[in-house]
Parts: C-alpha cells; sequence; structure tokens
C-alpha cells in the first residue's frame, strides 16, 4: 500500500483521515486471475475475498479443485456447477466467459483500465460492477471508484451523511474527487473500517 496515497488521502478529506487512523492497512491477498476471479463475481455475485457465504470456495471443493481454469471446466461443472441451480443468464454468462478466454490470451497487467473495461464489457453479461471488483481487487489498479457498489453506498452514505435516495451517485462522486488517483485506496479503507465497525445498516 502507497504511503504517498495515505498521506494524499489523509490530507485532503477530513473524515477519511479519520478512518485511516483507525483501520489497518487494507491488504488483499490477490489472485491476480481475471478469468478465476470473474467465475467467482458471477457464481458468487461477488468476489470470492470479500464473501461472507464462502459459495464459489465449496463449488471448487465439490468439485475437488484449488484453482478453477479452462482446463479443468469441464470437471467443475460436472461435479458442482450441475447442482449450483443457476439461473439461465448467469449460466449464459458463466459460458461466454469461458468462450472469451478460449479465445483470448490477453496480458492482463500490459492492458490499461480502459482497455481493460472494453474487452471485458464485450462478454455478454459482464457488467461495469463486475470489472470494477477485477481492476480493483485481481489487478489492483491504484484508481477505481465502484460507485454502484452496496457496500460502498452503505459505507459513504454512513460517514458522509448523504442522502441515498437523492442523486446518490453524484454525492458519492464529488467526495471521490477529492481523492485524486487514490480512490482504489480510499475504497479499500472505507470498505474495511465497515467490515470492522459491522453495525452500518
Amino acid at each position: 500500500m502507497s504511503t504517498q496515497g495515505k498521506l494524499f488521502l489523509s490530507a485532503a478529506d477530513e473524515k477519511l483521515a479519520h478512518i485511516i487512523s483507525l483501520t489497518p492497512e487494507p491488504l488483499v491477498s490477490s489472485t491476480g486471475d481475471v478469468f478465476f476471479d470473474l467465475m467467482s463475481c458471477i457464481l458468487e455475485q461477488q468476489i470470492h475475498y470479500r464473501s461472507t457465504k464462502k459459495i464459489f470456495a465449496k463449488m471448487l471443493q465439490r468439485a475437488e479443485i484449488d484453482c478453477l481454469t479452462l482446463q479443468n471446466f469441464a470437471a467443475f461443472e460436472a461435479k458442482a456447477l450441475g447442482d449450483a441451480k443457476l439461473s439461465i443468464s448467469k449460466y449464459e454468462t458463466v459460458l461466454a466467459v469461458l468462450d472469451f478466454f478460449t479465445e483470448n490470451k490477453f496480458v492482463w497487467n500490459a492492458l490499461s483500465d480502459d482497455a481493460i473495461r472494453q474487452q471485458l464489457s464485450s462478454i455478454k453479461g459482464i457488467g461495469k460492477w463486475t470489472i470494477d471488483m477485477i481492476l480493483l481487487y485481481t489487478l489492483n489498479r491504484p484508481d477505481v471508484f465502484p460507485y454502484d457498489d452496496f457496500h460502498l453506498k452503505q459505507v459513504m452514505s454512513h460517514v458522509y451523511g448523504l442522502d441515498p435516495s437523492s442523486k446518490l451517485k453524484a454525492q458519492m462522486l464529488e467526495i471521490a474527487s477529492l481523492w485524486g488517483n487514490h480512490r482504489s485506496l480510499a475504497v479499500k479503507y472505507l470498505l474495511s473500517w465497515k467490515k470492522q465497525q459491522n453495525k452500518i445498516k
């Protein structure tokens, strides 16, 4: 985590500075594996290391797989996916991801954020929130602001006294404009603080 980023955020945003002072440095043990984490987002409706239900982890365990890959997907589908009772649209998205990664080989870390968004948004069923999660957690990009994330909406409404019923996105973006190009770090601190508190409903 960037010391420079912490100093910048603490100087720019008084409320965030308070949270940073109370919260241990948010460390994410990223897989760096875009295929694996996309499947996690689809099947878990959350990226796996943010989840409390561990649905994806249980599916992997059922399939006797540590890391889902193109090569072992058939075994995963046979042993775990059939019992998951996925909606048709979710199953179609899984297949679309499978097709995309079969046909395309990218060095994701060599691509810009915009190029990653362009590539992943071409997959049917993959939306902005999922792409933000990949950029934020899987690829550890420094300037990601997932304004449509449920947990971020909750914590920012609480910390900054925002009105969720009145142009919440605009209010959130205005606050995030204070964070410069360290928005990912700000987001991770806010979400870590929320997890610690466990009191924001």
